[in-house]
């Protein structure tokens, strides 16, 4: 495994780029997260490389960095700003990106699987949840365009309205995963499926892609709203 920069790691193995967060904590998206990322995804695109998003273990991204965005200012707007560019980008990459969901995604960290192509998480006792509502951020369209994108209706308001907390017991019925596999199995499972997707006709994979999800890139094109907490 090659180090890309702190906190981010790329792999290549068969076709398979994996890129893993690991602060050492709880993986918050700061600018440092963002730019590490970005990094990684360039040298992806760089190897036409299928790819592979996954986090440390019980931690896959605890969204964006509170202690930043409660500042306010540039970096802030700077961190707000990028973490929906990446969003976006993770959308309409041209290789599929599969999400190895190994513990806790919650606010961008949660949005962040649903821009993903497919959706892989370890069993366990960990939450999922969009919870702008409980830390009073009025939900942006960006936000509620990737849920609407992947979530089933019956689920929808109780993820973006209530703030509802999901479990790996009930994220594939509301679908916030595709799949639910032994922890120790996690990252085999999520290269071998980013492999078999890499198999597919890649013209036709990107601009089946671009036509399915054109509203979600509609939304996250329109840029951050104006964040309050509390």
């Amino acid at each position: 495994m090659q180090a890309m920069d702190t906190p981010v790691s790329y792999d290549l193995s068969d076709g398979v780029a994996t890129i893993t967060m690991d602060d050492g904590k709880v993986n918050v998206i700061s600018t440092t997260m963002e730019s590490a990322l970005n990094r990684a995804l360039d040298r992806a695109e760089a190897d036409g490389a299928a790819v592979v998003v996954t986090g440390r273990p019980g931690r896959f991204s605890a969204g964006f960095d509170l202690g930043t965005l409660s500042a306010g200012g540039g970096e802030s707007a700077a961190m707000l700003s990028g973490g929906w560019a990446l969003a976006a980008r993770l959308v309409a990459f041209p290789t599929p990106v599969v999400a190895a969901v190994t513990g806790h995604a919650i606010g961008l960290g949660a949005l962040l699987i649903c821009a993903c192509d497919y959706r892989i998480g370890a069993a366990g006792s960990y939450k999922i949840t969009s919870n702008e509502v409980t830390l009073g951020i009025p939900l942006p369209l960006s936000a509620f365009a990737l849920l609407r994108d992947r979530l089933h209706p019956s689920a929808l308001s109780r993820a973006a309205v209530l703030a509802e907390v999901f479990s790996p017991d009930n994220a594939v019925e509301t679908g916030w995963l595709d799949r639910v596999v032994p922890a120790d199995e996690l990252l085999s499972a999520a290269q071998e499926q980013a492999r078999s997707l890499g198999a597919l006709h890649r013209a036709a994979y990107y601009a089946t892609k671009l036509l399915a999800r054109q509203s979600t890139l509609d939304a996250l094109s329109t840029g951050p709203a104006v964040v309050s907490l509390g």
